[in-house]
């Protein structure tokens, strides 16, 4: 049984992810997703992705949500600005080993996907190995808890 049914997920995209992301939010909600939130880009027009990242990031953040899927054309600014916010681990995955290693070795809670770099069907794959994989902890948990800065 695929976990997305129960996930309660945050989107968000630039104008160079919209695409993507409006085709990764298909798929899942072909899956059974029905809680998420896409908190922009809501058109192809040129847009900022930190206006849309820090968003989904600060709803992460929160607890509202508790994983996020992030979109631009490297996929680069929207990982970085991601990772401003605390207890957000995002990471950017063009293949579905990485995203399954961000998840089972880092604990990743936003996947960020470039958009000009993968297909829809490379994206699927990803999206697949980021959520059917889970965190192992152990050593991992200890590295986890040093990423946290606190001053």
């Amino acid at each position: 049984m695929h976990p997305i049914p129960e996930l309660k997920i945050a989107f968000c995209s630039d104008h160079a992810g919209y695409e993507l992301k409006n085709q990764v939010i298909d798929y899942l909600k072909s899956l059974g997703l029905t809680d998420y939130k896409d908190f922009g880009a809501y058109s192809s027009a040129s847009s900022d992705y930190p206006d849309f990242a820090h968003a989904m990031a600060a709803a992460i953040e929160s607890g509202e949500y508790r994983f996020g899927i992030s979109c631009c054309g490297s996929g680069n600014g929207i990982n970085i600005t991601a990772n401003r916010h605390a207890g957000v681990r995002s990471a950017i995955c063009w293949l579905p080993e990485i995203a399954r290693l961000a998840r089972a070795h880092n604990n990743a809670n936003v996947l960020a996907l470039p958009a000009r770099f993968i297909a829809p069907d490379e994206a699927r794959a990803i999206v697949d190995a980021f959520f059917t994989t889970n965190f192992e902890g152990g050593r991992h948990q200890r590295r986890i808890e040093k990423i946290e800065i606190t001053c």
